[in-house]
């Protein structure tokens, strides 16, 4: 599970923050052409943090979001935001029957499990997703861009494109894209998290924390470049997080 700490971090700069203003922008630039095509009624948010999220894509899409967290912090924070349906449960344990969403998504949190025991909330992910639904599941990238803010935040793995796969493949969903995002700041943090931070030797510390705005525009542009490029169905061939969308067959 996330460090609960940092749900005060996340809730007091989510909706403006560099980071989650671009990747929720490559987010929805993923996910409007599906959205046009495809009728989705009920979609879950696995891990749902503040709910945030969910209720950005309630408001987009009018889908019917059930945003589930583990932690009574995250909820906590939902709720006072007037997010609706926000439910505490495990995801490698939920509450619901099978075939029960039209789709579920995840964002960043399989990786709080540890190597070996993503198979668990991913199972859970398949077994309550109708069949012909969609899996949309974002995860941290690459072990060598492990920093401060990883064992801060109690993340316990990070993924490559091909060990994503085989996860996909092992609970035989069909693969529409699997491809690195925060791919064109990556050298930036290869400097920042292997040459700088253990120069430094300090603990671990949370990255959501609020930047001059100047540098927060900066960091975002690359973000935005990055919509545009996946939005033409280009794909990027590393990077800092993953994304995985994929059909139950």
């Amino acid at each position: 599970m996330m460090n609960p700490a940092e749900f005060a971090n996340i809730a007091a700069i989510e909706e403006n923050f560099w980071w989650f203003r671009g990747m929720r922008r490559i987010l929805f630039r993923l996910l409007d052409p599906i959205a046009a095509q495809r009728n989705f009624q009920t979609v879950l948010e696995a891990g749902c943090g503040t709910g945030h999220l969910s209720r950005l894509l309630e408001q987009r899409y009018q889908w019917r979001m059930v945003p589930v967290d583990l932690a009574p912090e995250g909820l906590d924070y939902g709720k006072s935001l007037g997010v609706q349906r926000m439910t505490q449960a495990d995801v490698a344990a939920l509450p619901f029957p099978d075939n029960a969403f039209d789709a579920t998504l995840s964002m960043d949190v399989i990786v709080h499990f540890p190597r070996g025991q993503e198979h668990r909330p991913f199972s859970e992910f398949v077994r309550v997703t109708k069949p012909g639904g969609l899996l949309v599941i974002r995860v941290s990238a690459l072990d060598i861009l492990r920093s401060r803010h990883s064992r801060f935040a109690h993340e316990r793995q990070r993924f490559t494109r091909s060990r994503l796969l085989q996860l996909a493949a092992a609970h035989n969903l069909r693969v529409h894209r699997c491809t690195y995002l925060n791919s064109l700041l990556s050298p930036v943090a290869f400097a920042k998290f292997r040459l700088y931070e253990p120069f430094l030797s300090s603990p671990p510390e949370s990255g959501v924390q609020p930047v001059a705005p100047w540098l927060d525009n900066l960091l975002y542009m690359p973000l935005a470049l990055e919509a545009q490029w996946l939005a033409a169905g280009l794909n990027f061939p590393l990077g800092q997080s993953l994304i995985l969308i994929a059909g139950k067959p």
